[in-house]
This record gives C-alpha cells, sequence and structure tokens, in this order.
C-alpha cells in the first residue's frame, strides 16, 4: 500500500486487459503493491512469479497469470496488497475474532481474473461455490492473520475466506457461512 494513497473503489473494468487504461496513481499503487515492474499504456504486465511456497492458486478466467494458465501466490505476495482488518463473530469460534488480510476483489483484480462463479478449494478438497459478486458487494477478506497472528493449518489457515458478518446482518445465514472456506488453497473462476 502507498501510505497516503487511499485505494480506488472497485470497478472490474479498471484493471488491465478490460480495454480501458488504468489512472496513474492506480497504476503506481498496483506496481508497488504487486512489484510487477512497469505497466504498459494501460496494460499490465503478468504477475510476478512467487518466490516462496505457493500459497493461494487461481485458475479458470485468468488473464493475468504467472505460472502456465493460472495465477500463484505466495504469502509475500498477498501481504503485498492492503491488508484490512474486520472484527466479527462466526459460528466457528465462541468469541468475536479479529481477521486481517487483503480483500479477496483484490487478490482477484491482481491476477485479472473475472467470470461469474469462484469455486473454493481448501486444502481438505472442500468447494464451495460463491458468485463472483460476492466479494465486489461485500468486503470478502482472504484473511492470513487471526487477532494478528498467522493461521496455522490446524487454525484454518494458512488462508481463511471470510464475509463481515457483524457488519451486515443479512450475511449471518448458514448459505454465507457455507462460502466461507478456511485452509483455502485454490479459487477456480468460472
Amino acid at each position: 500500500m502507498t501510505p497516503g494513497f487511499p485505494p480506488a473503489p472497485h470497478d472490474p473494468h479498471a484493471f488491465a486487459g478490460a480495454g480501458e487504461p488504468l489512472a496513474p496513481a492506480r497504476r503506481r499503487w498496483l506496481q508497488l503493491a504487486l512489484g510487477s515492474g512497469a505497466l504498459q499504456a494501460g496494460a499490465a504486465q503478468a504477475l510476478e512469479a512467487p518466490r516462496g511456497p505457493v500459497v493461494l492458486t487461481l485458475t479458470g478466467r485468468v488473464r493475468q497469470p504467472n505460472a502456465a494458465d493460472r495465477a500463484d501466490f505466495d504469502m509475500p505476495m498477498l501481504e503485498a496488497l492492503q491488508q484490512h482488518t474486520i472484527h466479527t463473530r462466526t459460528p466457528w469460534y465462541a468469541n468475536a475474532r479479529r481477521f486481517t488480510g487483503p480483500l479477496l476483489r483484490d487478490v482477484l483484480a491482481a491476477a485479472g481474473a473475472q467470470g461469474s462463479t469462484l469455486r473454493l478449494i481448501a486444502l481438505n478438497d472442500y468447494r464451495v461455490d460463491m458468485p463472483y459478486d460476492d466479494p465486489q458487494r461485500h468486503d470478502v477478506l482472504l484473511a492470513r492473520l487471526l487477532d494478528d497472528r498467522p493461521m496455522a493449518v490446524r487454525d484454518k489457515g494458512p488462508l481463511f475466506a471470510i464475509y463481515p458478518f457483524d457488519a451486515h446482518p443479512a450475511l449471518r445465514t448458514a448459505l454465507y457461512y457455507s462460502r466461507s472456506a478456511w485452509q483455502l488453497r485454490t479459487i477456480d473462476v468460472r
């Protein structure tokens, strides 16, 4: 995140490859956040390849791959995106917890991913479909920290897609709880 520069409102057509140029400030922010090098006349270069262990893979409709036909992210790449924190109650913990990480829509934008459905796949092969629109309408977080500490696999980590349940009471339903996939490893964009 560039200090003093607020994030641009999400616009699915604002990232490279959509045929519209990026605003200069947004272009600078993406360069810093993703470390992907220079952006050319409204078209971003592919994501930088991860340098560490891959913790998340985006497959399917990904327009900025960094490995064959997919976008792989290591933890430093996710940490480089703007971080957000939500404090919310969930059915999985007795008390409200603090979750921190990038917004899912920012991760999708970094990979140039766009579709109608996101299939979230966990380490244990749990699979759930999330409408592509959900992270656009709600601040769905790709949490990497729980109460300011990295999440181990035994603690639902290393990544947990979580909705801001307390911010929007309409999200406190079995449907949205089921879309909150922990131990997330792959998102297939359809």
